[in-house]
């Protein structure tokens, strides 16, 4: 597909899907708030839990933030373990059981204690001169991780933040990082003086199945590098916002429609 005819079709889907209203995808969620400080928290949190169903997803959230009495900063600000865990006892989803929950709450708390928000957390590793976001994910997954004990069963932490360093596609950070960052009528653009051309594009098996199909990128591994690659295709047709295709080619392939 020539350069041109490629760069209008994607161009279409954008302009088609970010009006396109899908109760189903988890950013809605965040559309629930105003005060950035929500919306930030929940952020997080929906990203974390955003693999498997969507519906199961949304249903967990819905859950969660009825037990925050759908004040998640407040809640998250006022955790204290001993007192609070009961709140989120029962919470468990899929991989992740309530235990996972509140050593996540307790990290966020923290966190916030210390920086004030996620925004300042993120911030404090960010910089222009980065080719890309991945040294600033890289501190901000630690400050999250560190905070979180280290049990047996080391994996729950990599379930919810997985570490760049593992050279997963981070698909689920990503896609927080799109939501903070990217403003348009679906991604909410609370973080100030982060660039969209600095993001990378969240990589899940429908963006990697067309841009394998459409031969977007030559690596074969689902990996980081994968995502960065192909961040840099999409660059070409918009290098200060590629990431701005990724809700379209996204659900594109969930409705199992041809690019």
């Amino acid at each position: 597909m020539k350069f041109n005819v490629l760069k209008k079709r994607l161009d279409e889907l954008y302009l088609i899907y970010k009006k396109k209203f899908s109760s189903k995808d988890p950013v809605w969620n965040l559309h629930r708030f105003s005060n950035p400080a929500d919306i930030e928290i929940t952020g997080l949190i929906t990203s974390a839990y955003s693999y498997g169903q969507v519906d199961l997803i949304n249903k967990f959230i819905d859950k969660l933030l009825a037990a925050t009495g759908n004040k998640p900063h407040e809640f998250t600000i006022n955790f204290q373990k001993r007192k609070d865990k009961k709140f989120l006892q029962g919470l468990n989803y899929r991989f992740n059981t309530d235990k996972d929950l509140i050593d996540l709450f307790s990290s966020l708390n923290s966190n916030l204690t210390e920086f004030g928000s996620l925004y300042n957390i993120f911030n404090a590793y960010y910089s222009e001169e980065h080719e890309n976001i991945i040294p600033a994910l890289t501190g901000f997954t630690g400050k999250l991780r560190e905070q979180m004990p280290v049990r047996k069963d080391k994996s729950y932490r990599d379930y919810l933040i997985p570490a760049p360093v593992q050279n997963s596609t981070c698909k689920r950070l990503n896609m927080l990082l799109r939501w903070m960052v990217r403003k348009d009528d679906i991604d909410l653009g609370i973080w100030q003086g982060i660039s969209t051309s600095k993001l990378i594009i969240p990589v899940d098996v429908h963006i990697a199945r067309i841009a394998l199909e459409r031969g977007f990128v030559k690596r074969r591994t689902i990996d980081m590098k994968f995502a960065v690659e192909l961040t840099a295709f999409l660059k070409q047709f918009d290098e200060n916002d590629p990431v701005k295709y990724d809700f379209a080619l996204c659900h594109l392939g969930i409705e199992g429609k041809k690019f």
